[in-house]
């Protein structure tokens, strides 16, 4: 998980990050969603995924 995405994030950064996230969240969606840390931490993924593609205007 990135610490801290901000309104100045640098798009040049998007490829990798973006890669390293949604190994992440795929990671914690196979072990499942057995409490309430693990939710959050899907959530947090899943937000920062969505935050990176709108910021940096990237198809998915």
């Amino acid at each position: 998980m990135i610490d801290n995405l901000e309104s100045n994030y640098n798009c040049a950064n998007a490829g990798q990050d973006l890669h390293q996230l949604k190994q992440e969240l795929a990671a914690l969606q196979e072990q499942g969603v057995s409490d309430q840390a693990s939710k959050e931490a899907i959530h947090r993924l899943e937000n920062q995924i969505s935050f990176i593609l709108n910021k940096c205007d990237i198809n998915h």
